[in-house]
């Protein structure tokens, strides 16, 4: 059953992965190239990294709970947010102190957990690492793992593994890395390994209000009575409160700097200066507008910086200061049509687009994709642009003030419609459970309270957060 080889740390791997094989009985598609002989005794079956829908090691090295050890695996080099066909060097690295040989096991899956990305793995003789394909829930997922000459530690205490991941050419939201690593102890059989987990993930520079690093969307109001803005952390639940602008400010939230944290930032109508508070502590001031524009903060050049710019209804231009791309100038709009910018067409580059309530009609210029219109609203209706399908692309939607409907046209997942708020509330779309997709929220000033429904389960989400006057931060990333 087994496979001799003349190491005892080979011998260790050989039988533990064919145990593995057998065990857990798993149906197995490999790469061309890669042959099934080689595959299972060099490296484990597919399908164990503790994805969804996934086991972990633990179903063949049972002597110790997943995660119950000294050691760890770590995932490194996974960026906040990804640009489009971006090449991102992916480090694994599983570490214990006592063990003596290290495996590992890693996969990258989309939001409806599909294979997502390529890998390209590095020259090396003899190879460390290679490439098997599994299915799951009858969708494909290719596996990142070690190989018989990959298990050797790098430093004493710890292996560690290095691959080139390759974006999709697109936008494609959220996208999920898990990995499982083995700390083995070379003792012959799979008793006496301790087993790892961890996942990271990755955004497309779509996500809202987040002041604390992680995915999910952060509660939080700017007050103009005293220019503070007060956030709760999705992460750990801590209280921010920090001073900048003043009243007659328009909030302009986004990621200036590029760390995928959102920065605090405002326009002031009376000089058309801009204010952003940067997250890695720096601070932005520069005179950008005039009274009368709308600010439409977004990442127009596609380097997932937000841009500063203006959109002036009195001639319909936009004025655009890319910070790879320095001065934009467009003529796109009527005065009394409402910027509505984002990206459309999954490019990486916010597009610009006007709702004109007059007719309910959308019309938008896609960097990629080109002009195209849309009838979808009444002149009541307020823009609420999202990305409600976590497809990576933004979709036309509108909140209907009279009736508290949210009408939603989602780019992959269609038509869509919810009854949720009144006509005092205010519109404020976040990413409440941080799994890339835009929420339905609204902000109650007459209580302060926060109402949001999941888009996992179309579960309520309540929140006691501000005070009537308070502008909620998600609202301040709609024109």
């Amino acid at each position: 059953m087994f496979i001799k080889f003349e190491r005892i740390a080979v011998l260790k791997f050989a039988i533990i992965l064919a145990v593995v094989a057998s065990a857990a009985a798993v149906s197995l598609v490999f790469e061309p190239g890669v042959e099934r002989t080689s595959a299972s005794a060099f490296g484990p079956s597919a399908s164990f990294t503790g994805a969804p829908s996934e086991a972990n090691c633990t179903a063949c090295h049972a002597s110790f709970p997943v995660n119950s050890g000294t050691g760890s695996v770590t995932i490194s080099g996974i960026p906040a947010n990804y640009l489009p066909g971006q090449v991102i060097p992916i480090t694994v690295r599983t570490a214990q102190s006592d063990a003596t040989i290290y495996g590992f096991q890693l996969t990258a899956i989309d939001r409806e957990g599909k294979q997502i990305g390529t890998v390209d793995l590095p020259s090396q003789t003899p190879a460390q690492m290679q490439t098997i394909v599994g299915l799951v829930n009858g969708k494909t997922r290719t596996y990142v793992e070690h190989t018989v000459d990959g298990i050797t530690p790098t430093t004493f205490g710890s292996k560690s593994w290095t691959f080139n991941w390759t974006a999709p050419a697109t936008r494609k939201g959220k996208i999920s890395f898990y990995a499982a690593g083995n700390a083995a102890d070379s003792s012959g059989s799979p008793s006496g390994d301790y087993i790892y987990t961890t996942a990271e993930s990755t955004l497309t520079g779509t996500n809202v209000s987040s002041f604390d690093s992680d995915t999910a969307s952060d509660t939080a109001v700017w007050r103009p009575s005293d220019g503070v803005w007060y956030s709760l952390n999705s992460s750990d639940g801590g209280f921010q409160a920090i001073q900048f602008g003043s009243s007659g400010d328009k909030i302009t939230p986004g990621d200036f700097d590029g760390d995928g944290i959102t920065d605090r930032g405002v326009f002031r109508p009376s000089t058309g200066a801009w204010y952003v508070l940067e997250s890695g502590g720096g601070t932005l001031i520069m005179g950008f507008g005039q009274n009368g524009d709308i600010p439409v903060q977004a990442d127009y050049d596609g380097d997932l910086k937000t841009d500063v710019a203006v959109y002036r209804p009195s001639t319909g231009l936009w004025y655009i200061w890319g910070s790879t791309s320095g001065l934009i100038v467009r003529q796109f709009g009527l005065s009394t049509d409402r910027p509505t910018p984002g990206d459309f067409d999954g490019d990486g580059v916010s597009d610009l687009a006007v709702y004109r309530a007059s007719t309910g009609v959308w019309y938008v210029q896609a960097s990629t994709a080109g002009f195209r219109t849309v009838q979808f609203g009444l002149s009541e209706d307020r823009p609420v642009v999202g990305d409600y399908d976590g497809d990576g692309r933004s979709d036309i939607a509108v909140y209907r003030p009279s009736t508290g409907v949210w009408y939603v046209n989602r780019s992959t997942d269609g038509f869509y419609a919810a009854q949720f708020g009144n006509a005092t509330d205010i519109p404020a779309p976040n990413d409440i459970e941080g799994d890339g997709k835009t929420d339905i929220s609204v902000f109650r000033p007459s209580t302060g309270l926060w109402y949001g429904l999941r888009s996992s389960d179309q579960g309520l989400y309540v929140a006691a957060f501000g005070t009537n006057g308070d502008v909620p931060v998600p609202a301040g990333y709609l024109p």
